[in-house]
């Protein structure tokens, strides 16, 4: 029987006009430069969807099958959440072009761009949801030019007993140290898979501390290359990529994110109710137990609450 999320403790409070309105719980894994736990609360040993936070092994699984990609910058983009903007959407079509598709290829649903800039341009524009606004296109790009690079069917590349997801699998497992506890369906239709905290949070550490020259260290090189092709302009891991030296992140839904910094350590946390407001700053006391800091932190240490326009109070970390 697969053992069930525990669900985690309080870790950060909603502070308006001075008093305590709610609070977010969840569950979080501070791993040091060797791989042990030096920190910790809630459940990080049960199995959770790390969602889009899988996205670097995927990419790892991807280029170890075949996937003929040289430019970083496309290499990054295959790990992305992207936000949408037009420099996203013109490298999905350029990546499909080239192999002789478009976007109707691709199994992921039409949406609108995450970027509320993005979505808000598109919408001014008369436009609607297409298959290559959303955010994982890039992700289904390289699956399909992967399948095509080793002679596997387009058709149903998707579903888990594709020979594509089969490695993709392997490859998660390996990375995290763990056999998949469950296999779901993500938000854009591929399978995701159910690993702890702690497996999350190895495998990102496992990627940064690579040596120059492998697979994984190329895939840790390139996001943090080109952290605006992973987010977008405005995205969180792209903030953190570029105002702190040397991290590694990418976000998940439902509350996940993971990082690690080459020599000091790695994070994983799961906010349980799955609030984006509260990952920032429980993620930021994490990594300042582990001695990272950079001005980008102090401004995500509190996230600004509203009232009549007006900033009224804050979600900070209480853990």
């Amino acid at each position: 029987m697969v053992k069930t999320y525990e669900g985690g403790a309080p870790l950060a409070e909603v502070v308006r006009s001075g008093f305590v309105e709610g609070l977010h719980r969840g569950s979080v894994v501070v791993l040091d430069a060797t791989g042990e736990a030096v920190a910790g609360v809630g459940d990080p040993v049960s199995p959770v969807f790390p969602r889009s936070s899988s996205k670097p092994m995927q990419a790892i699984g991807m280029l170890r099958a075949g996937l003929p990609l040289t430019d970083p910058a496309d290499v990054a983009l295959v790990s992305a959440s992207h936000a949408g903007e037009e420099f996203h959407l013109e490298r999905v079509a350029a990546l499909l072009r080239r192999a002789g598709l478009d976007e109707s290829a691709l199994h992921c649903p039409p949406d609108l761009p995450v970027g509320d800039t993005a979505r808000e341009a598109v919408l001014r524009a008369g436009g609607g949801p297409t298959r290559i606004q959303m955010n994982c296109s890039g992700k289904h790009t390289g699956m399909l030019l992967t399948c095509l690079a080793a002679g596997w069917p387009l058709d149903g590349y998707w579903r888990p007993e594709h020979p594509l997801q089969r490695r993709l699998t392997a490859t998660i497992e390996e990375f995290t140290g763990e056999e998949a506890a469950a296999v779901g369906v993500d938000g854009c239709g591929a399978p995701v898979l159910a690993v702890s905290l702690t497996g999350l949070a190895r495998a990102y550490l496992r990627l940064v501390a690579a040596e120059p020259g492998t697979v994984e260290r190329t895939v840790a090189d390139a996001m943090r290359a080109y952290p605006e092709l992973v987010g977008g302009t405005q995205a969180d891991d792209t903030r953190l990529m570029r105002g702190v030296p040397g991290i590694l992140t990418k976000v998940g839904a439902e509350g996940v994110i993971a990082a690690a910094v080459p020599g000091v350590g790695a994070v994983a946390l799961k906010i349980d109710d799955g609030a984006a407001r509260a990952r920032m700053p429980v993620l930021v006391s994490a990594l300042r137990r582990l001695g990272v800091d950079a001005p980008v932190l102090t401004e995500y240490a509190e996230v600004p609450l509203l009232g009549g326009g007006l900033p009224v109070g804050e979600v900070r970390a209480v853990w």
